[in-house]
Order: structure tokens, then C-alpha cells, then sequence
């Protein structure tokens, strides 16, 4: 699931970054690795660090108690470099206060395994997850408890309140997102678009534009990834909230308005604008339904590309970087996604959210540095890491595009929403070959917009919805 981690945490979030700039590639990493590790820490020095807000000013770490002798058990996804640079998060949080931190990934079985581990006793103290439908789960079952009144303060001291109030369950603040990444990146080839002389576009009617300009000078258009349905998903996600807004997508990520409504009928219609002309697509509709996720991105920037820009994620730009010659920022850059409606500045995203199993003083001490600049400037500067933490100051990020996808989120503002499908139930939004994934393919495939609409809401009909 290394490319979207398919149920990797993703966000809509309204921002100030127009949505025409054009950007060098994401450093972001979203993998999901599903080899498990363990590692511990101790450390006998009491050293601290110091961070400086983003706007340039020092601000220090928050005062942590001695937990000299205390031990603290640690659940997350990351394995690989993702374990060894969160190794160093761990590492500072020990200098501080002495305790020792022992880790354990468990990839895309992180939801699972803490399931399992809460069920049968040994729960780790802090808990790391990437489904917020998951952590309501918790939440409304008492298996985990309300961060305590310093973890609230870093938060408030920290965070936009929309972070605070996407981990509050039934008033009450259950988590905290630490590690976030961009979903509104739609890759382009600048050699294709300079040849056809065309700029990234800002809207949807210019996007629509661009890839008839293409077109007709010879060049494939857009690359879709539809074999992987939860490319689908994210396509109608952005499309969704830019024509629909928050209140409607809040709504119908719930499933309190119907997958029937109008709303969802325009966001298909305006689908199929593009999904509905072969000419647009890599091998049309046909070509698209065989094409996975990373093999979309691979054939925009090989040589030859089979085609001028892909949309997917930040994590596009690894595929990049591995898979082809291709340059961030020179030969592949990337646009915001074009807007479809009245809401013209949105991103989706990702990312993990902390949590806590008890409420010790230690387990709430960690949580409470997580949610610190210090904690994300211990990540940072290795790269493959974006923090909503609007103190953390953008020097701390390795390069000019990480830097742009971290102020991105930072400048959210209330207009923050997480992705759909991941709060949706997994039987819905998350399983291949079933529910939104399989009738987007379908509607792929057939671009029967009012029958699509209504299996959509047969299947989620099925599901018990949070």
C-alpha cells in the first residue's frame, strides 16, 4: 500500500496558496510498510532542545517532568527510515526526561493490532493511527482516554483549533495529528505542458482546457491510475468539496445525506467531463482501469511519457524520483488541484494522529511533546515529514517543496476536512473490489452517473457509519 497507504489519513483542508502556483515535488512519504520492528531508547542525559516558531522567533520545548525509571510502550505504522526518523523524535523526548521509550510498527495492521492488544490486555501506552474513524471507535468505547489538560495547552499553544477539534469524540480531545502529508498534487511533465504552451491550470474549466490543447497538439493528456480504486476516490474527494463545501462534505463523509443526493450527482457529472473521453486518458477508459497507482505516475515521466500530468498525492514524487529521471522541480513539478466549484483553495492530506491508552503521567508527557515543535523539528530536517504544528518554523524543513507542502497545512484554518473514504467504515471506503472503490471503477467504465450515485448509497446503506 506503499504508494496512498490507502487508508493513510487524508485531509481536505481549505488554504491560502493559490491554487495555480506551481510547485517543485513533495519529499512527503506516505508508505505504509507492513514489516514490523521494535526499538527502545533510554538516555541518562537531561539535555533539551529549543525550537523557533515558524515565524522566526525561539521558542522552547515544553517542560517536561523527570520520568527517570518510567517506561513507555509506543504503536505507529513506521518501519524502515520512517522507525529511524521517528527514532529521533523518541530520542529527544528521552533527553528530556529520561524515560525509556520502546517502539513497535505494525504498518497497515497498526488499527488492528491496538484492537487486539486493548482486547487482550498489553495495550501500548501511546498509539499512533492514520483512521480517525478507528480512534472514534476508541473513543466511544472507553478504551481510550481524553488528553489531559497540558497535552490541551500544547495543542491550543500550537495547532489551528480545527487539528484540536478533528481528535475531539463526543466533546472531549482524544488525539492529535503529529505527521501529515498532501493529497491536492496534481504532477505535471513542464516538457509536455511547454511543448503544447500551456501553464498549470487553476480551475476545472481550465483544466478541461489544457487537456483539449494537449490533445490536439498529439499529447495524452492525464494519466489515471484506475486499477487502484482508491485513486478514484480521491479524484471525487477534491472535485466533492470544491463544488459542494465543507458543510456537505462533512455530511456526506458521515453518510448523514444520502450518496443520491444532488450534490454527488454534479461531482460525477463533472467526473465524467473527464472520465467519460478516452481521448483525455492513457489508454482511454480501458487503459486507465489497468493501470495501478504507480505505474500512472511512472508512464507521465518515463521516456517517452504516455502522458502530461497524473494526479495523486505527495508521495507521487518518490515514484518519481525511483522510477524514472525525471527532476523534481525541473522536469516534474507539480499545481494544486484545479477547482471545480466556489471553494478554489482546498488540499487533501494525511497523516497520524496520537493517542493514549491510560492516563500516566508519562503516556500524556510523550503525547504532550509530540504535539511540541520540538518533537517535529526532531523529523523534519530528514525529510520525508510535514507537521500541521504551526510553530515549527519552515527552516526546519530540508528543501524549498517540503517547506511549501508544510505551510500548506499550517495555513488550513477552519476550512480543515479529512478524507472521506478513511471515515468511512472500511467495508465502504477502504476494501479493493467492494463499495466506493469497485462502483467508481465501474463508473469509470460506464460513466452512468444516477446509477452510480445509487449504488454508491446501496452500499453504504450496509455499513454502520460514525
Amino acid at each position: 500500500m506503499g504508494a496512498r497507504s490507502h487508508r493513510s489519513v487524508t485531509v481536505v483542508m481549505a488554504v491560502g496558496l493559490a491554487s495555480g502556483l506551481a510547485l517543485a515535488g513533495c519529499s512527503s512519504s506516505s508508505s505504509k510498510p507492513s514489516a514490523a520492528g521494535s526499538t527502545s531508547s533510554a538516555s541518562s542525559s537531561a539535555g533539551s532542545s529549543s525550537s523557533s516558531s515558524a515565524a522566526g522567533g525561539a521558542a522552547s520545548g515544553p517542560a517536561l517532568p523527570d520520568l527517570s525509571g518510567k517506561s513507555i510502550q509506543v504503536l505507529a505504522e513506521w518501519s524502515g527510515q520512517e522507525q529511524q526518523d521517528f527514532q529521533k523524535v523518541i530520542d529527544a523526548f528521552t533527553a528530556k526526561t529520561h524515560a525509556k521509550v520502546s517502539y513497535q510498527g505494525a504498518g497497515d495492521q497498526t488499527p488492528t493490532v491496538l484492537r487486539s492488544k486493548l482486547a487482550g490486555g498489553g495495550a501500548p501506552d501511546v498509539a499512533l493511527l492514520a483512521q480517525p474513524g478507528a480512534i472514534a471507535e476508541f473513543a466511544k468505547a472507553g478504551q481510550i482516554k481524553p488528553l489531559a489538560a497540558n497535552v490541551l495547552s500544547e495543542i491550543d499553544a500550537n495547532y489551528d483549533p480545527s487539528w484540536k477539534t478533528l481528535g475531539t469524540v463526543n466533546g472531549q480531545v482524544y488525539s492529535i495529528m503529529f505527521k501529515a502529508a498532501n493529497k491536492s498534487t496534481f504532477w505535471y511533465n513542464t516538457a509536455q505542458f511547454s511543448q503544447a504552451g500551456i501553464a498549470p491550470p487553476k480551475t476545472w474549466a481550465d483544466f478541461l482546457k489544457d487537456c483539449q490543447t494537449l490533445s490536439d497538439a498529439g499529447i495524452t493528456p492525464v494519466s489515471v491510475g484506475g486499477a487502484d480504486g482508491w485513486t478514484l476516490t480521491d479524484w471525487f474527494e477534491n472535485v466533492y468539496l470544491s463544488e459542494a463545501g465543507p458543510d456537505n462534505y462533512d455530511k456526506l463523509a458521515h453518510h448523514q445525506i444520502p450518496w443520491t443526493d444532488p450534490s454527488v450527482i454534479q461531482a460525477l457529472t463533472t467526473l465524467k467531463q473527464l472520465f467519460g473521453n478516452d481521448q483525455f486518458m492513457a489508454g482511454g477508459k480501458s487503459g486507465a482501469l489497468q493501470t495501478s497507482f504507480n505505474d500512472s505516475v511512472t508512464q507521465t515521466f518515463k521516456s517517452p511519457p504516455k502522458a502530461a500530468m497524473v494526479y495523486e498525492g505527495d508521495f507521487s514524487g518518490s515514484v518519481i524520483t525511483s522510477t524514472t529521471q525525471a527532476k523534481l522541480g525541473t522536469d516534474a513539478k507539480f499545481f494544486a488541484f484545479p477547482a471545480a466549484g466556489s471553494l478554489t483553495d482546498f488540499v487533501v492530506g494525511g497523516g497520524d494522529a496520537a493517542l493514549a491508552t491510560n492516563d500516566n503521567p508519562a503516556t500524556m508527557a510523550f503525547i504532550q511533546f509530540l504535539a511540541s515543535p520540538e518533537a517535529a523539528e526532531a523529523w523534519a530536517s530528514a525529510g520525508g515529514f510535514v507537521s500541521p504544528n504551526k510553530s515549527v518554523p519552515m527552516s526546519s524543513y530540508p528543501d524549498d517543496t517540503t517547506r511549501a507542502e508544510a505551510q500548506m497545512l499550517v495555513s488550513a484554518g477552519s476550512g480543515f476536512r479529512f478524507d472521506m473514504s478513511d471515515q468511512a467504515p472500511v467495508g465502504f471506503g477502504g476494501t479493493k473490489g467492494a463499495g466506493e472503490w469497485k462502483d467508481l471503477q465501474d463508473f469509470l467504465s460506464n460513466g452512468d452517473v444516477n446509477g452510480t450515485a445509487a449504488q454508491l448509497e446501496k452500499d453504504a446503506a450496509k455499513e454502520t457509519w460514525q
